[in-house]
């Protein structure tokens, strides 16, 4: 691969950041609200006590300086401090990172791997009941919204079946034996939130890999290898399948951005303590500085994700790489 190539890529994804460090900025400055409403909530605070609030934020400066103090807080890796729970924004994120990477992960993988495998049977079977039943599954799922979805479950498998918990990560108060006994409630709680977010992302898998499969067997090089005497499940695993795979790859880090705006609801729903819950709490207590830090995290990660995509199509796709 060309370096003329990464250059290009990763120069346009730190000016994608540098817009997003803006944009991040005065997003949320302009949505209604007063910040200052959620901090002062005592009505018998003196005007020198909320004065002194004030500057402890910065929100005593206008708009530019805040700007300049913003950006360069954020170089030096400080994005601020919370207005609720009054501790550094960096601190905060880092803490609820990790059961979100947990429910993300999981059901990111389970999506593409059941969605693959789904796919290629479907265009195998073409015409056939099963590529019936392969797509209307994958269009009931793509078309359910997360949030309902996760109701659904909770009304079926929680309150009437009485088999998996609603809310958390693990259950409150309970003392467990061993490593194994926590990995398994942590199991339990992980299944409807893993199983709500996994079902609604599979579906659009299922039917890009479906038809970029079927376009791929139609290809010259596709018959000219049955031509040799090559077997029909040869042509398909060596020469079909990894190059119906690549638009997956694009599909996989354009995804990304919208399985953490899934996870919010579910995380939501489920009262998962991750980023997406983190993110509605901060949103409805206009916590500006903890809502500016986790949409830069997320946005950074987008664009990450499109840049390593960018460059794994130029090391996969023969065309890029000459």
């Amino acid at each position: 691969m060309k370096t003329a190539y990464l250059l290009k890529k990763t120069f346009h994804a730190a000016i994608t950041v540098l817009f997003v460090l803006v944009i991040n900025f005065f997003l949320f400055r302009v949505m209604p609200g007063d910040p200052l409403a959620m901090l002062l909530r005592d009505p018998k605070m003196s005007p020198e006590a909320i004065e002194q609030m004030k500057q402890m934020f910065g929100l005593d400066q206008p708009w530019y300086i805040q700007f300049f103090t913003y950006v360069k807080e954020l170089l030096q890796g400080n994005l601020g401090t919370s207005f609720m729970f009054k501790q550094p924004v960096m601190d905060i994120i880092a803490g609820k990172l990790l059961p979100t990477i947990l429910l993300v992960g999981t059901a990111s993988i389970i999506a593409l791997v059941g969605g693959t495998l789904l796919g290629i049977l479907s265009a195998r079977k073409r015409g056939t009941k099963v590529d019936v039943f392969a797509l209307g599954f994958s269009l009931l799922t793509y078309s359910m919204p997360t949030f309902w979805l996760g109701v659904v479950l909770v009304a079926f498998f929680s309150v009437y079946l009485m088999a998996f918990p609603t809310t958390g990560m693990v259950t409150a108060g309970k003392s467990f034996e061993n490593t194994a006994a926590l990995f398994l409630d942590m199991g339990k709680h992980l299944f409807l939130p893993v199983l709500s977010l996994s079902l609604v992302l599979i579906g659009q898998y299922v039917l890009i890999m479906r038809n970029t499969l079927l376009d791929v067997l139609t290809e010259d090089y596709i018959q000219t290898a049955k031509a040799k005497g090559f077997s029909d499940k040869y042509v398909l695993r060596r020469h079909a399948v990894p190059n119906a795979m690549l638009p997956l790859i694009t599909l996989v880090s354009i995804n990304f951005g919208f399985i953490i705006a899934g996870a919010i609801e579910v995380e939501t729903v489920f009262s998962w303590p991750g980023i997406g819950r983190l993110m509605f709490e901060a949103l409805m207590n206009r916590d500006y500085p903890l809502l500016q830090g986790i949409f830069f995290f997320i946005s950074v990660c987008v664009v990450f994700a499109n840049l390593l995509a960018d460059v794994l199509y130029g090391y996969l796709d023969p065309r890029i790489k000459a």
